[in-house]
C-alpha cells in the first residue's frame, strides 16, 4: 500500500478526536485560543478597518498564528481534493439518504454525479434568484455572519475552545447552535424545500 492509498483511506473518527484533543490541550499550554472567525477580524484589521470600527483596532500581529492555519486549511483542502480525493462520494448513512429524497434531494451515487459534500439541488447559481435560494444561501448566510459576532465566535470557537476551557457562555452557546440546528432541520428546513 503506498502513502496515499494510506492517507487517503477512510480513518476512525477517534483519530481525528484525539488530534483535536492534543492541538487543544497544546492551545492551552501556550495561552492561546481556537476559532475561525477570529481570523476574519484579523482580515479585516489587516485591511485597515480599524480606522473606522473600534472594533477591528486591535493586534492583530497576536493572531497571525490563526491566519496560518486558516490558509494552511484552505491548502490542506485543495491538496486533499486533488491528491487525496476518495473514489467514492462521501458515504452517509441510509437513514439520511432517506430523509434527504424524501424532501427531494439527491446523494451522487458515483463521482460523477457529484462529491457528496454539499447538496446540488440546493446550493446552484439556478437556484440563487428563487426565493428557496434567498432564504438558505443569502439569509442564512448572514444570519451565521450574524450569530458568530453576537455569540462572539463561531461553532469551532465555542465548541472547542470554550467547552476546553470550561466558560459557561460557550455552553450556552453550544445548546444554542443545537437547539437552531435541530429547528432548522425538523422544522424551517421542510417549509423550506417546500417553498
Amino acid at each position: 500500500m503506498s502513502i496515499i492509498e494510506f492517507i487517503s483511506q477512510p480513518w476512525h473518527w477517534s483519530i481525528s478526536g484525539f488530534m483535536i484533543a492534543f492541538v487543544m490541550f497544546l492551545l492551552i499550554y501556550l495561552g492561546q485560543k481556537f476559532g475561525v472567525s477570529s481570523s476574519f477580524q484579523a482580515i479585516c484589521a489587516i485591511g485597515g478597518a480599524g480606522k473606522k470600527i473600534e472594533y477591528f483596532n486591535y493586534d492583530w500581529k497576536k493572531h497571525d498564528w490563526l491566519l496560518t492555519f486558516v490558509i494552511g486549511g484552505i491548502i490542506g483542502g485543495g491538496i486533499g481534493v486533488s491528491l487525496l480525493a476518495s473514489p467514492v462520494p462521501v458515504q452517509i448513512s441510509a437513514a439520511t439518504i432517506a430523509d434527504l429524497n424524501a424532501m427531494g434531494i439527491k446523494t451522487p451515487t458515483t463521482t460523477a454525479e457529484g462529491m457528496g459534500f454539499i447538496p446540488h439541488d440546493l446550493l446552484n447559481f439556478e437556484n440563487l434568484m428563487s426565493v428557496k435560494g434567498l432564504l438558505i444561501m443569502v439569509l442564512g448566510g448572514f444570519l451565521i455572519g450574524f450569530g458568530t459576532r453576537y455569540a462572539g465566535g463561531c461553532t469551532s470557537g465555542h465548541a472547542i475552545t470554550g467547552l476546553s476551557n470550561l466558560q459557561m457562555p460557550s455552553l450556552v452557546a453550544v445548546i444554542g447552535f443545537f437547539i437552531g440546528g435541530l429547528l432548522m432541520t425538523f422544522v424551517l428546513l421542510p417549509i423550506i424545500l417546500s417553498l
